[in-house]
């Protein structure tokens, strides 16, 4: 795929989605690091469910303290591997007072020794709260990646590092937030919507689908 397919398929894209944002519910930098922290494995809708619940009950990293794990997991039992997630976000949450006075840090060394936060949550919180181009690879951008032709690859990492390095800078900054969305609305895992996609002349996969 050449340099101006992928601009164009990035411009389309931005033009269809206007405000590409996260769709995980939070009001604070570290409500989104908890948030995150609990959508491994776990669908956005399933945990806005819970942090719906979590969150005017404690959305500090002290209030979360004072919780402690057993009652962290009262709060966050509806979602998958919570109990893990509840131990990982009380070590968190110790860390974070320990080590950056309560806040959450804005480098990705800091934020990947926090227990639960791997490269991926890093890109993500890196990317929504502090405004830097970093590309967060989950399954939809896997997925669209080598099913577009976009950024091919056999790993997360790999993927991530050619969308980095070849998504025009000019949407480089959302570039993870419209890949996500049309991923996860359009061209979905199983039963992509082709015929509502806005790049659909310039898909590889729709393009092999035709010559099959």
């Amino acid at each position: 795929m050449n340099a101006d397919k992928r601009r164009e398929i990035f411009c389309r894209l931005a033009i269809a989605i206007p405000e590409p944002a996260t769709e995980l519910k939070h009001n604070s930098t570290f409500e989104l690091l908890v948030a995150v922290i609990l959508s491994a494995q776990a669908t956005d809708k399933g945990v806005n469910l819970a942090t719906d619940r979590l969150f005017p009950v404690a959305n500090t990293p002290e209030a979360i303290l004072v919780l402690g794990v057993e009652g962290l997991e009262h709060y966050i039992r509806t979602i998958g591997l919570y109990r893990s997630k509840a131990k990982n976000i009380i070590k968190t949450c110790r860390m974070l007072i320990e080590r950056h006075e309560g806040q959450v840090p804005d480098t990705r060394a800091a934020l990947e020794a926090l227990p639960g936060v791997g490269r991926k949550t890093a890109n993500v919180i890196l990317n929504t709260a502090f405004g830097q181009p970093t590309i967060a690879v989950d399954t939809h951008l896997f997925r669209l990646g080598n099913r577009i032709g976009l950024a091919p690859g056999k790993t997360p990492l790999e993927v991530e590092g050619k969308l980095t390095r070849l998504t025009p800078r000019e949407y480089l900054r959302d570039a993870h937030h419209l890949l996500i969305l049309h991923g996860r609305y359009v061209c979905r895992a199983r039963k992509p919507k082709c015929g509502i996609c806005v790049i659909n002349d310039l898909c590889e996969y729709k393009a092999k689908e035709m010559s099959a």
